[in-house]
């Protein structure tokens, strides 16, 4: 008997000692972000890895930048430290800047410290160099953020008035009839006017263009700054209103979408944006799903008059942050693996969530010359063959970390004076004053 006891003791003993090995706790690996775009991705990237499924595991925090409210909660978490703080975050176009280069620009981990021969794959993938810029920390030169997707701009118009208007729907004539510059592009308004269509559907769909073409940003050496393109918006804005060259709507609003699908009085020829402006807005404000319902499948791209690019979704990593390597290897996969393993090829195809899903362009040249962006909504063109170059056009020189802020002072100053409400030196100074009082920044 004192024998089997003794059996049973060295089992349970052994037992006890093997228990952590079964219930071993897989490690956290904190994802912030203000969709689920980022968090789907790396749903994917699990399934594909499942030896790195086993060990960690992905706790999402998703905070929308309605309000503002996605950057504060980002930054105090930042700040915080500890095993809660992200360990990857994302952040878009429009405060990018802040935490690549600016106020909060200190958390973001160099990619190389990640473990990512940045280099090599940079120049294999053909990356936009607009968004390795805006990745760029100044001051140690290093490349702490990446988007996986391109966000260069073109014009996008509807085929039936161009032909109606130019006698062709070419993609290759259009854009000379609309561009380079913005003479060309008003001498089109007139033509479309005369045929009873406005060129665009409200001034905010040339100021895209015109911000992210304009050779400076809003602050040089500290203090705020107009440039000449930026300042000639309130002229070309005028120019359409009191033309008549467009249906003077704001855009994401009820209105702007019902241009989209040819519900106001006057039909708009084209709107200026990137593919996501095509996919995730166009395609579903267009009044059909298929050709010859609503708009859909009358829409063409062509090079815009200025080059451009809005919007976009940066991922960074915490310098902070413990498990680099297995974060910095899902880094890669979303920013720079341009094989057809990658995230981008099948961002590019459809292919994420299987066959049929929603094409879009990449940061990824190389990429998006080995895949098929044919679109049934632009009548079967090919949009990568104006998008692949758009991204070589845009710059990113030009952001900085208030333009969300100051872009929505200075519109709102613009609609001021457009409507008649004041002068244009008057719009000015109040922009002027509104940025000093919001943000504390002088002017040059």
């Amino acid at each position: 008997m004192k024998r089997k006891w003794g059996i049973g003791i060295a089992l349970l003993v052994l037992f006890s000692f093997s228990m952590p090995l079964f219930a071993q706790q897989k490690k956290v690996i904190n994802l912030w972000s203000f969709t689920d775009e980022v968090p789907k991705m790396l749903v994917k990237y699990m399934q594909m890895n499942p030896k790195v499924d086993a060990a960690y595991e992905i706790k999402t925090t998703i905070v929308a930048t309605t309000n503002g409210a996605y950057q504060p909660a980002l930054d105090q978490a930042l700040m915080g430290g500890g095993k809660d703080a992200p360990d990857i975050y994302t952040a878009e176009s429009a405060f990018v800047l802040k935490y690549t280069q600016g106020d909060a620009g200190q958390f973001a981990a160099p990619y190389k410290d990640l473990g990512i021969d940045v280099a090599a794959l940079l120049k294999k993938a053909d990356i936009a160099q607009y968004t390795v810029d805006i990745g760029t920390n100044p001051v140690s030169k290093q490349l702490v953020g990446l988007g996986y997707q391109a966000t260069g701009g073109a014009f996008i118009y509807r085929r039936s008035l161009a032909k109606d208007t130019f006698g062709t729907d070419d993609p290759a004539v259009i854009k000379t009839k609309i561009g380079p510059g913005w003479d060309k592009f008003f001498q089109a308004a007139a033509a479309l006017k005369a045929k009873g269509y406005g060129i665009v559907s409200g001034d905010g769909d040339i100021w895209h263009a015109i911000e992210g073409g304009s050779k400076q940003g809003w602050i040089v050496n500290g203090k705020l700054f107009i440039d000449k393109d930026r300042e000639a918006f309130l002229d070309l804005s005028k120019k359409l209103k009191d033309n008549g060259y467009h249906n003077d709507t704001q855009d994401w609003t009820d209105a702007w979408f019902a241009d989209m699908k040819d519900a106001s009085a006057k039909k708009v020829f084209g709107f200026f944006g990137p593919a996501w402006l095509i996919n995730y807005v166009m395609a579903g404000n267009s009044g059909g799903k298929q050709p010859g319902e609503g708009t859909y499948g009358d829409w063409a791209v062509c090079e815009p008059p200025v080059g451009f690019f809005w919007g976009g979704t940066w991922v960074i990593a915490n310098k902070n942050s413990k498990l680099k390597s297995v974060i910095g290897d899902m880094i890669k996969w979303i920013t720079l693996d341009s094989s057809e393993t990658g995230l981008q090829y099948a961002w590019a195809n459809g292919t994420l969530n299987g066959p049929g899903g929603t094409k879009d362009t990449v940061s990824s040249g190389t990429v998006m010359k080995a895949s098929n962006g044919t679109l049934t909504f632009l009548g079967g063109q090919n949009m990568f063959d104006v998008f692949v170059p758009a991204g070589k056009f845009a710059t990113g020189k030009n952001k900085t970390q208030y333009d969300e802020t100051i872009n929505n002072i200075w519109r709102g100053q613009v609609r001021e004076y457009t409507a008649g409400n004041k002068t244009r030196a008057q719009a000015i100074a109040d922009f002027k004053q509104q940025v000093k009082d919001q943000l504390d920044i002088d002017s040059n």
